[in-house]
């Protein structure tokens, strides 16, 4: 095998050292991520937007630290205090993601844990706060999407000023102490029963009041009737009725004047 010149083996070298740094050079940006470069002579740059998606080209000596802009989730089991002072479990998740033009800043003041640093603790701070406002009976029963509206509130105050934006808090469990949330479902349903009696109450008054209105209606139109019908009126009608009988095919006897008030009397074949 011939010797490679003297003058080969350099050139080798230095085309490898090219190939090397120009691979270094170009960074790739995969989706949902942000690059924020960190130039060697002046650090974190924050007066331009982060890298997007694709392939850069960037100087050998300065680096890039790749961050995830996508939505992510923090789930948290937290143990908080009723105003009471009785101990509650709130499970929880938080749906997060870092201000894309802001990644510069965030890397800065906080870095890349910056979910230890700033979300879980103000996540916490904030279930702390609103918890400790309501009884275990109203965090059990009436007032779970109040404090998950509650939290969110707080939380986001605290991470809107940390580059980080919240896009949602679920509270997905409260967990009370066995006994107190057999206490609770008893007196709920101490109170279901007594407002179905309470209903049965009103029903039933209501059809009694209904019943005394429709007796004493017909006691008015019975009273109103008796009080119109004079002698004249029913003689009249008596006629009436009589002629009626009279033009009908059965066979029948009338005997004319025989009747009480003077009616006719009617007569059939039986």
């Amino acid at each position: 095998m011939e010797k490679l010149p003297k003058i080969g083996i350099p050139v080798i070298i230095i085309l490898v050292i090219l190939i090397i740094v120009m691979m270094k050079s170009f960074v790739r940006i995969g989706s949902g991520e942000a690059g924020v470069l960190y130039k060697l002579t002046d650090g974190v740059v924050t007066d331009v937007p982060p890298l997007g998606e694709g392939l850069h080209f960037i100087a050998p000596w300065n680096d890039v630290i790749k961050y995830e802009v996508r939505q992510q989730e923090l789930f948290e089991k937290m143990k908080v205090l009723s105003s009471n002072g009785l101990e509650i479990q709130i499970d929880a998740s938080a749906w997060y993601q870092p201000v894309p033009e802001k990644v510069g800043f965030l890397h800065q003041t906080l870095g890349e844990n910056y979910l230890q640093r700033v979300i879980q603790p103000a996540i916490r701070s904030a279930a702390r706060s609103v918890v400790g406002r309501y009884t275990p009976e109203q965090l059990y029963s009436s007032k779970r999407d109040v404090i998950q509206d509650e939290i969110f509130e707080e939380t986001k105050l605290i991470l809107d000023k940390q580059y980080v934006q919240l896009n949602e808090v679920l509270v997905r469990d409260v967990t009370l102490p066995a006994t107190i949330k057999t206490a609770i479902e008893r007196k709920l349903k101490q109170e279901q029963e007594s407002l179905e009696y309470e209903f049965r109450l009103v029903t039933a008054k209501k059809e009694a009041e209904k019943v005394t209105i429709e007796a004493k209606g017909k006691a008015d139109a019975n009273r109103i009737l008796s009080a119109s019908l004079t002698d004249k009126i029913l003689l009249d009608k008596g006629i009436d009725a009589t002629l009626k009988l009279a033009e009908s095919p059965n066979s029948k006897v009338v005997i004319v004047g025989s009747g009480d008030s003077g009616l006719p009397l009617i007569l059939g074949d039986n």
